[in-house]
């Protein structure tokens, strides 16, 4: 029997295959870097407030995704403690703000976007189960450099569901990474946040153009309306 999600521009999966066994729900990111004020995005001046905002439907989504017994995957963004991964033009790039700070270098959360310091955790609220894959990555997608594509490829994963931060970072680079690699993929409009909200918006515009030349886009209340669960009131997070 087919089962698809409402999502525009076409009924996600194309093909009516979605299920446990099919897809995987993937939270990108959601680390205290970026969506804790004394984090990466937050000691570099960037606004966060729209990082916090989705944390409710992404809690809401994890448990029920749980429940049903999809399989869940976390990623996170950081570097080696000796910065073998970080190049020198990333390493440039990342300071090039208002406060002359970047990767690798001290704040309030042991050094920047540096795995194994308190910044580079998932929030607590959304922390992993033991059965729950992390995959840790050096730069924006989660494909590149890591074995995400091979954990996908044994459990049989072909349809990915995509949220958390940023929309037009690593989402999208997970995203056009995702499709080249022939996964169907949905990024989840309502739980997914950007730094500035038109980046936001082109991303998730630019996903549904053509056709869907990415993907598709839908929300949090489609996806849960599909599995039959009504969506719970989903208050911003303080």
């Amino acid at each position: 029997m087919e089962r698809s999600i409402e999502a525009s521009p076409y009924n996600w999966p194309h093909d009516g295959s979605f299920g446990p066994e099919s897809t995987a729900l993937v939270i990108i990111d959601m680390q205290k870097d970026f969506c804790s004020p004394e984090g990466y995005m937050g000691y570099q001046g960037y606004d966060i407030s729209a990082s916090r905002e989705i944390i409710p439907r992404l809690q809401n989504l994890l448990a029920v995704f749980r429940e049903k017994g999809f399989t869940i995957y976390h990623t996170r963004e950081g570097h080696r403690p000796d910065l073998s991964t970080l190049s020198s033009r990333e390493a440039a790039r990342s300071r090039n703000n208002a406060s002359g700070l970047g990767i690798g270098d001290p704040g309030p959360l042991g050094r920047l976007l540096v795995r194994g310091e308190a910044g580079h955790d998932i929030i607590p609220e959304l922390t992993p189960l033991e059965n729950e894959n992390i995959i840790d990555k050096p730069g924006r997608s989660a494909f590149q450099h890591t074995d995400f594509k091979l954990l996908l490829s044994i459990k049989g994963i072909k349809n990915l569901i995509l949220c958390g931060v940023t929309t037009d970072v690593c989402v999208a680079s997970t995203m056009r990474d995702a499709n080249d690699n022939n996964f169907d993929c949905v990024v989840v409009e309502d739980a997914t946040a950007a730094a500035e909200p038109e980046l936001h918006k082109g991303a998730i515009e630019m996903v549904k153009s053509e056709g869907g030349i990415f993907g598709a886009v839908t929300s949090t209340e489609k996806i849960l309306a599909a599995l039959g669960v009504k969506a719970a009131n989903t208050n911003a997070t303080n």
